[in-house]
């Protein structure tokens, strides 16, 4: 047991951020739509995110790589707790918004740090079993979290609820102090964070890419079915309500549903992930998860979309795991944060591209037919995505080991 200590520490300090995110998610939401009572402008916090990423993403990934990854995420931890105890004395929406702008980019940070930190940490053998908690630990705040932010905002008022969820990242932060330093090779002097720096770093990026084509291929395909979901994510309120004829208390019971889909299937995830392939859990985790968007977006009926956001909800988990696995394994971690910052501004771009695109094909057709071309896109790349995973001369790229014991048994 000796082995999962600052596991399970890095694991407690996840949970708390995870609650923290979703209760910040659920009240900046509500708080926002009450100040304007628009549902743009509530749209247009889904947006400040890859905006942010756009202008960050670039030279993030030098920063962390060069530094340390413990330091770096208490930081990103320490100004969100700042930054969202400031947000009930914001004058205005504007002073709001600017407050939310510096939250993203300390987001922008936590990411690449964090999984290179977890990587780091947690040694290969207990990487997947890892994952599956963490998934666990996600889809508990997943549920966890809104019921907090909800019974807070009912009982006190949005400041006092987003006090709390302050002082859970606080917590969050604290608890990193019990972890352990990065190993020596991280400590030396950083270079300067210079345009040439940032230059060479994304040349080298690209040439990883290159020479890791196939496994660094599945992964970009992985964030392309993640770009169909961030689109229809962005509609569902507005389908399930419009398309569908639902009301809000049915949408809550759906949000609900899905989480207890996560929950389960991260507890099953849990105990038996030592059970299951990487390649059965990336190939089976993405066929299924779009099989339920797909559900989704033919649904007519609370019943029809309930079944969809349970298989989403439960595969999802799977699939999730089994590629941070995959990724870990893959990517060497002492360039993992500039890896991961540059796949993540791909994302963003295409986040914005794809959410503008969605909203014009809405304007010229309709909501329905919109939903179910992503979701029948995202199921063919699905398609295209599970057929290299299965072929039995790449299983190769699934043995559960890392790019460094790979080459090392090569020679």
């Amino acid at each position: 047991m000796r082995k999962w200590k600052h596991p399970a520490i890095l694991l407690g300090t996840t949970g708390l951020a995870n609650i923290g995110d979703f209760i910040y998610l659920i009240v900046i939401n509500i708080l926002v739509f009450q100040l304007t009572g628009s549902a743009t402008a509530v749209a247009a916090l889904w947006m400040i995110g890859p905006l942010v990423n756009i202008f960050t993403k670039l030279w993030t990934g030098s920063f962390i790589d060069y530094r340390s990854k413990r330091l770096i995420i208490m930081a990103t931890y320490i100004i969100r707790a700042i930054g969202i105890a400031m947000i009930p004395f914001a004058p205005n929406l504007f002073v709001i918004y600017f407050i939310l702008i510096g939250l993203s980019f300390a987001q922008s940070f936590f990411f690449p740090a964090s999984i290179t930190y977890t990587t780091m940490l947690v040694p290969v053998e207990l990487r997947k079993r890892f994952n599956a908690i963490r998934s666990f630990t996600s889809s508990s705040a997943f549920i966890i979290g809104p019921a907090i932010g909800g019974s807070v905002l009912l009982a006190f008022s949005s400041s006092v609820t987003l006090w709390i969820n302050a002082l859970l990242f606080v917590l969050a932060a604290s608890l990193l102090c019990f972890l352990p330093e990065e190993y020596e090779g991280q400590r030396s002097k950083p270079p300067a964070l210079t345009w040439y720096q940032i230059k060479t770093d994304f040349t080298i990026v690209l040439t990883f890419i290159k020479n890791e084509s196939f496994s660094m291929g599945i992964y970009i395909a992985f964030q392309l079915t993640l770009l169909f979901t961030f689109a229809m994510d962005v509609q569902e309120v507005v389908f399930v309500q419009n398309a569908v004829g639902l009301s809000e208390l049915d949408y809550s019971l759906l949000v609900s549903i899905t989480g207890i889909g996560s929950l389960v299937s991260a507890i099953i995830l849990s105990f038996f992930a030592n059970h299951f392939t990487l390649r059965w859990m990336i190939a089976s985790g993405m066929f299924f998860m779009t099989i339920g968007y797909v559900l989704y977006a033919f649904s007519w009926s609370f019943v029809s979309i309930a079944v969809g956001f349970i298989i989403l909800g439960f595969f999802n988990v799977i699939v999730n795991a089994g590629m941070t696995t995959f990724y870990q394994n893959h990517v060497p971690t002492p360039m993992m944060g500039r890896v991961t910052s540059m796949f993540q501004l791909g994302q963003s771009i295409g986040q914005i591209v794809l959410v503008f695109l969605t909203g014009l094909m809405i304007d010229l057709f309709s909501l329905r037919l919109t939903i179910v071309v992503l979701a029948l896109s995202m199921t063919l790349v699905a398609f295209l995505f599970a057929f290299p995973v299965l072929k039995k001369k790449n299983r190769v790229y699934f043995i559960e080991n890392t790019q460094e014991q790979r080459a090392k048994d090569a020679k």
